[in-house]
């Protein structure tokens, strides 16, 4: 008769873990499942975060073409760099949608850049041709054309040329073309337009400071600010990229710390 009462006070415990979990309440089941999922990554660790940075820097270099174009002369135009930034922003266009992920924001961005740095051209080739420089501005045309018409061929020809390397097994070569940030992506020819940015910078080391945009280079210095970062968040994650845009930020704040220190000290 005791063992029959104390089997009434006392439940139960099934000795299994599995049935024990399963008999809880959904409060205790939602607070446990709550309680052992990971925390969320922060800023440093996002990747939308620093896309989204990167993207309003990029329409800084936008606003910065569209800014000159509307109080500045055709005479500080670089017709290098504003070509480099149309070979730039076209292929970081294409780059933006497919990477992952994706970054609407920073393709529209540089669409509108092409556009807007097309106009810049406009205005330093018809300044120049206005002041005897025709014949410089027709031979850098024709250099732009052949090049134009080169990267074209290589395009068109590229699936076919990969196919070729990756099934000859080669080795590193094969892996190279095959790989997902390879030579044949615009993963890889993206950031080598930026290196010609930043060669274009380089080069112009002297550039008198008269000719630097306050506008265009401040854009510039935090495009690579930000995407030092942004490049090795993304998928497939891109070295060469993070690479180029060190040496983008460092070109830039070399520039803009020229012609602040022109113009304010």
């Amino acid at each position: 008769m005791l063992r029959a009462a104390s089997s009434l006070l006392v439940p139960r415990v099934s000795p299994s873990l599995g049935s024990f979990s399963s008999s809880r309440s959904p409060l205790l089941q939602h607070r446990s499942s709550s309680s052992s999922s990971s925390p969320k990554g922060s800023w440093w660790t996002s990747a939308e975060w620093w896309g989204a940075a990167g993207a309003i820097a990029g329409w800084g270099m936008t606003g910065a073409a569209i800014y000159d174009a509307s109080t500045k002369g055709p005479e500080i135009i670089s017709m290098n760099m504003t070509g480099v930034m149309i070979v730039y922003s076209s292929l970081f266009a294409r780059w933006g949608y497919v990477v992952k992920p994706q970054n609407l924001l920073l393709s529209s961005c540089h669409a509108s850049n092409v556009l807007a740095q097309g106009n810049q051209m406009r205005r330093a080739v018809e300044h120049k041709r206005a002041n005897g420089q025709g014949e410089e501005v027709n031979e850098a045309l024709v250099k732009a054309a052949g090049g134009a018409a080169g990267l074209a061929g290589l395009a068109v020809a590229g699936p076919t040329i990969q196919g070729a390397l990756v099934g000859a097994g080669l080795g590193p070569l094969s892996a190279l073309a095959a790989a997902d940030a390879g030579p044949f992506t615009v993963h890889f020819w993206a950031p080598m337009s930026k290196w010609l940015i930043s060669g274009a910078s380089m080069l112009d080391l002297d550039r008198p400071t008269d000719k630097i945009s306050v506008a265009q280079y401040s854009a510039l210095t935090l495009t690579g600010l930000f995407f030092s970062r942004y490049a090795m968040l993304v998928q497939p994650v891109n070295y060469m990229l993070c690479s180029v845009n060190v040496a983008l930020f460092g070109s830039s704040a070399y520039h803009l710390g020229r012609k602040i220190k022109a113009d304010y000290f």
